[in-house]
């Protein structure tokens, strides 16, 4: 892989490129006058990410392009602004000033609806095992520019970090988040969801362990929550109770953890 810039790009892209390159051990190439596809035969496969104002953006002939782009996370956060529910938050029984573990960030969508609902008072932290994916997303959440000021600044205040959330519960302190929430690529993916198609390409795919199940009760003072197709065994598997939502398709496992006494 290749990183490089927009065409006419200023300093600051250039450095952010140069930045994003280092961190993720590839080589930054100026874009002078070349074309992508340019690029992409001179240089050889492995594909190119585009650093820009907009965003970052993977390009390869493998793979649907990659970028940052806040999906039904903005549709969510609209429809809590004005007074509705959520599925996932009502599962979790997340409140104003928690925090919230998110082991599987994908694009950050999941994230950003908890970030909103915790607040400036709360804390979410989500953690992404590819490193590619990470640095996209987390550069796209840094600069959200969605139209709405709530959701920009929940986009801003996730905290996403390049991890393998096995290893990182293992090392956690006993109760120490609110809410461990689980979103793993589905075995019979929801065909309707374009959005995720690139995700898919990039995201780790390993099946969740009863052993890090353990971990995020052990870790969670409120509940741990499983995000599956609703047709999943994943949640008898693991140890779920799964809630009744309204869509056919995607269903939430809940166990709620015995509080400390």
């Amino acid at each position: 892989m290749i990183v490089t810039t927009a065409e006419q790009p200023g300093p600051q892209i250039v450095e952010q490129a140069a930045r994003v390159a280092h961190e993720l051990g590839a080589v930054y190439i100026p874009r002078r006058r070349d074309t992508l596809r340019g690029m992409a035969r001179k240089y050889g496969p492995g594909g190119i990410l585009v650093v820009s104002a907009t965003g970052l953006r993977y390009v390869s002939e493998e793979t649907p392009p990659l970028f940052f782009h806040p999906s039904m996370a903005l549709i969510r956060v609209k429809r809590l602004i004005q007074g509705g529910l959520d599925n996932m938050l009502s599962a979790s029984g997340v409140d104003p000033g928690d925090t919230v573990l998110d082991c599987t960030a994908g694009l950050g969508s999941d994230a950003i609806v908890f970030s909103y609902a915790v607040g400036e008072d709360g804390k979410v932290t989500a953690l992404e095992a590819s490193a590619l994916l990470c640095t996209v997303v987390r550069e796209g959440l840094r600069s959200a520019d969605t139209g709405s000021p709530e959701a920009d600044a929940a986009c801003r205040r996730v905290e996403l970090l390049h991890a393998d959330h096995t290893a990182f519960l293992r090392n956690m302190a006993n109760k120490s988040v609110d809410v461990v929430y689980f979103d793993p690529m589905f075995d019979r993916p929801v065909r309707t969801s374009a959005s995720l198609r690139p995700v898919r390409s990039h995201a780790k795919r390993d099946p969740i362990s009863p052993d890090t199940i353990r971990d995020a009760v052990r870790v969670a003072r409120k509940t741990v929550i499983l995000k599956n197709s609703s047709d999943s065994g994943e949640f008898a598997r693991l140890g779920f109770v799964q809630e009744r939502t309204s869509s056919s398709a995607v269903a939430y496992g809940v166990i709620r953890v015995e509080p400390v006494r």
